[in-house]
């Protein structure tokens, strides 16, 4: 197949990283993929180091770009494409007006990775329904969101995300090591953690301001130094908060090592690829009963759910994980099984080509 990923995102995310493991995973298989992308944004720097994919430059200034419209149709045709795939807002509006004003014929699918902030109303849902072959759900519970806005079932389609085996690799002990020293962390030191950019961090201080426990430290990995100073101040809180800012993707792995706990406190994501990086590398999660994240972790088996704003359970999981051994293994051992064997980057890809497919077929 000739398939064309498209999206203009272009932020350290989690959404960003799953189209550049698509794209080579489809790739591998034997099809011709091509990703479309704004030139030297973060997408262009993660799939550059594949020889199989290709990179084409485009920048979407608006949803009614003519020229970037009239660029996808002549792709369509030059490329052959079978399957066309967009990623994000301006995306789908050009891909759909792609079809409707120029008629490219390729199959057209949206995949939605998140919470649906511009699902819009009427008019926009019969657009988004109409232009497109079906809607791709990166998890059942996103789908379930999508139906309550009014979207049918029938045109939504769940294909959960993956990640390489290779990704997790991309760490050393050396790292590691130096990091510990960066932020003092001692041998036997409690670190909550967060690796993540704004997704309601709040909460895990709250909810350390109810244990009262000083010894235990926190480290927020995408938040800027000082961020949350003043809500510390506001909490009397005597723990160590400890920053990060942004982190490459190839460093941050070595994060995850760093920490006792891993939460992720989230009431966007469609997914959350953050929670298997977690586990793959050892460490156990808490996270928010919400979204896609409830596809990932089943609450006392690989991890531990709480309800958004309950701060009360959150406080009480956190005890929980700190002092049950047992209880910490057991997460463990089951997330590195969710991890490696259910989300792997080569079920999803396998799973992507035969939806493809099928619907090529019924054409």
């Amino acid at each position: 197949m000739n398939i064309l990923l498209i999206t203009q995102e272009d932020y350290l995310a989690g959404s960003t990283f799953s189209v550049s493991y698509l794209a080579k995973a489809l790739a591998a298989r034997g099809n011709k993929v091509y990703v479309a992308a704004r030139e030297n944004s973060m997408l262009h720097e993660l799939v550059s180091d594949s020889a199989e994919v290709i990179f084409l430059p485009l920048t979407i200034r608006s949803r009614f770009d003519r020229k970037a419209i009239r660029l996808l149709r002549s792709w369509a045709d030059n490329y052959h494409l079978d399957v066309i795939n967009a990623q994000s807002s301006k995306d789908r509006y050009i891909t759909i007006f792609a079809r409707i004003f120029y008629g490219v014929k390729a199959k057209l699918f949206h995949t939605r990775r998140q919470y649906p902030m511009s699902a819009g109303g009427f008019l926009q849902r019969k657009l988004y329904v109409s232009g497109t072959d079906k809607i791709i759900m990166i998890s059942h519970e996103l789908k379930r969101i999508f139906i309550q806005k009014g979207f049918p079932a029938h045109h939504l389609q769940v294909i959960h995300n993956g990640i390489p085996a290779s990704r997790y690799t991309q760490w050393s002990e050396e790292e590691v090591a130096r990091l510990r020293g960066q932020h003092g962390i001692k041998p036997g030191d409690i670190v909550i953690g967060s690796i993540a950019r704004l997704k309601r961090q709040e909460q895990i201080l709250k909810a350390l301001a109810l244990l009262n426990r000083p010894e235990i430290k926190v480290l927020f990995v995408g938040i800027t130094e000082g961020h949350f100073d003043s809500l510390c101040r506001e909490l009397n809180l005597e723990n160590q908060v400890m920053y990060s800012g942004a982190v490459k993707a190839e460093a941050v792995l070595n994060y995850y090592r760093l920490l006792t706990i891993n939460v992720l406190a989230s009431t966007i994501d469609g997914f959350g690829l953050v929670l298997l990086e977690a586990m793959a590398m050892g460490v156990p999660v808490v996270a928010t009963r919400f979204g896609g994240i409830v596809d990932v972790v089943r609450h006392n088996e690989n991890g531990l759910l709480f309800d958004d704003d309950d701060i009360e359970t959150l406080a009480s999981q956190l005890t929980l994980l700190v002092s049950n051994e047992p209880l910490r293994k057991q997460l463990i051992a089951q997330g590195y099984k969710t991890a490696y064997e259910e989300f792997s980057i080569e079920k999803t890809a396998a799973n992507y080509e035969a939806f493809f497919q099928q619907q090529l077929d019924q054409a």
